[in-house]
């Protein structure tokens, strides 16, 4: 298969995808609109990070004038699962994926991307190129849309849709509690945990790194009541 015909692939597989994060971006620049930030702010966040659950987290932590370790430690337990993403797919891809294009798959790989990729006996450089190209547009171009409509929306329609990431968070964890049973114990546990850090005097207060702690002790505890069996 010519490389042309593997970049095509590549951008056809990934126009779903794209298409979602158009959503989800446009949610992204509006609220980053109402949390203070210019649109080009919100639009550059977006190019350079490519996260959607980071990028909520960190304009969040700059709305609180958090500290930089907060964003450091919050960034990290968020975004680790890339990491390990890249390391999975590297093993996948062609021997002419070296070098600069390491570090571009690193930078474009996101759930969706890596779950396309994944299915690929062997992932060239042309094909990842190509499936990274409408998802990142995608994303840019929704925050883009979002936080200029920000800039002329109502402020009370705009504070309307200050709830827009808790949807889109319950969305996400939803599914996977009607699959999963210890996923619900999981999350269950993680909003006790993190009512007593809202609540409880006696507890650190900072938000990002309250966030990560609730998450770390959740996922420990759900990984050593419900282990899961590894296949052969």
């Amino acid at each position: 298969m010519g490389k042309r015909k593997e970049f095509m692939e590549g951008v056809k597989s990934g126009i779903p995808i794209g298409l979602g994060y158009v959503s989800v971006s446009f949610t992204f620049g509006l609220i980053a609109i109402t949390y203070g930030l210019t649109w080009w702010q919100a639009v550059l966040i977006s190019m350079t990070t490519v996260t959607s659950a980071g990028q909520f987290a960190g304009i969040d932590l700059m709305r609180q004038m958090g500290a930089y370790l907060e964003m450091l430690i919050s960034q990290l337990v968020i975004n680790v699962r890339y990491s390990f993403m890249s390391i999975s797919l590297s093993q996948k891809t062609e021997k002419k994926f070296q070098g600069i294009y390491r570090w571009l798959l690193g930078f474009f790989v996101t759930d969706e991307i890596f779950a396309v990729a994944s299915a690929k006996e062997e992932v060239s450089v042309a094909f990842f190129s190509g499936l990274a190209v409408v998802p990142y547009l995608g994303w840019t171009l929704g925050t883009l849309v979002g936080a200029l409509i920000g800039n002329v929306l109502p402020h009370r329609l705009m504070s309307a849709f200050g709830v827009a990431i808790y949807g889109m968070f319950v969305a996400i964890v939803v599914p996977q509690m009607k699959q999963e049973k210890p996923v619900i114990f999981v999350a269950g546990l993680a909003a006790v945990l993190s009512c007593l850090f809202r609540y409880v005097p006696a507890l650190f207060k900072a938000s990002g790194l309250a966030v990560s702690i609730c998450a770390v002790i959740s996922a420990a505890i759900g990984a050593t009541v419900f282990p899961k069996k590894q296949e052969e």
